[in-house]
């Protein structure tokens, strides 16, 4: 058996001997030469990012040889990994080719995305805005398979995505729904809260059914903002436990921003003027948990 202490630890000098040796070993390919040139950055920087710049690379390989947005290879389809100068760092956004911005251009005015009350800036927001920080990643990955298993028509779950106010994480998921919308789905993007003021008054305007078709049979559904609303029996029993079941029971792909996590939600959703009920609050988690994985996004205000 080797012990924990037995195994020697390398030392910065090392590890940065091992950087640079990949650095200069990738730098033999033309195309990752070509980036880094451009980048006018000094070799000490850039080799921190070598595996990243491999990827932009082959990214880049890919779209020479690329004839239409059908036959890309990239990771999302229509675009590049790309890095971006930023002070003495790198960082990584996902940069639309040449089709992908033709396509754009087609749909800008025909955007098939329903918006109920969303701020504008989450109605035009695109993946091509995401840059890839270190509190990202795990949900640019969640973005990267999920568009490449929805386009397959396999099935894949929707994200629970909570965090700090302010992180981006309405923005990153309306980029999705745009993108989905894009590719021909039926996408509805709610500010949660403010869809339930809606209801309340569409009773006097006897729309309310109507209204609520729309969001529980769309495609693709964000429910922005939930646990922010003022929790009743009314809002949590017939109407978010309606609409969650109808999209389980019809394997619909639902997304969820939150400032709660899904156990905190728990808490919030029991919680009403008439009492608590657990048993209620319990049956929406479980269908959420059932529609969605989660996934946590912490880090600075991006509203300031």
């Amino acid at each position: 058996m080797i012990k924990g202490n037995s195994f020697i630890k390398k030392s910065k000098k090392e590890i940065n001997d091992d950087l640079r040796k990949e650095y200069i070993l990738s730098s033999n390919d033309e195309t990752f030469k070509k980036l880094c040139n451009t980048l006018k950055s000094e070799d000490d920087i850039l080799m921190k990012y070598t595996s990243k710049l491999e990827v932009t690379s082959s990214e880049l390989k890919n779209c020479s040889k690329c004839k239409n947005l059908s036959t890309c290879k990239n990771e999302i389809t229509g675009y590049v990994y790309y890095p971006i100068k930023k002070n003495d760092n790198l960082e990584f956004m996902y940069k639309p080719c040449k089709y992908q911005k033709e396509e754009i251009k087609r749909n800008t005015i025909k955007n098939k995305t329903i918006f109920f009350d969303t701020p504008k800036i989450l109605q035009s927001a695109s993946l091509s805005d995401l840059i890839n920080e270190k509190e990202r990643t795990n949900i640019l990955k969640y973005i990267k398979e999920f568009l490449k298993k929805k386009i397959n028509n396999e099935d894949v779950k929707g994200l629970y995505l909570s965090g700090s106010f302010g992180s981006g994480k309405s923005y990153i998921l309306s980029a999705l729904l745009n993108e989905l919308s894009n590719k021909g789905y039926i996408c509805v993007n709610v500010h949660y809260p403010t869809l339930l003021r809606r209801l309340k008054k569409s009773f006097n305007e006897n729309n309310y059914d109507e209204v609520l078709d729309e969001i529980m049979t769309s495609n693709i559904l964000l429910l922005d903002d939930i646990g922010a609303e003022n929790n009743s029996p009314w809002a949590r029993d017939e109407v978010l436990s309606v609409i969650l079941q109808y999209r389980m029971d019809n394997n619909l792909t639902t997304f969820f921003t939150s400032n709660y996590t899904i156990d905190e939600l728990d808490k919030v959703l029991s919680e009403t003027s008439k009492g608590i009920d657990e048993i209620k609050s319990r049956r929406i988690i479980e269908r959420i948990k059932y529609l969605t994985i989660e996934e946590k996004l912490i880090s600075k205000d991006k509203r300031n």
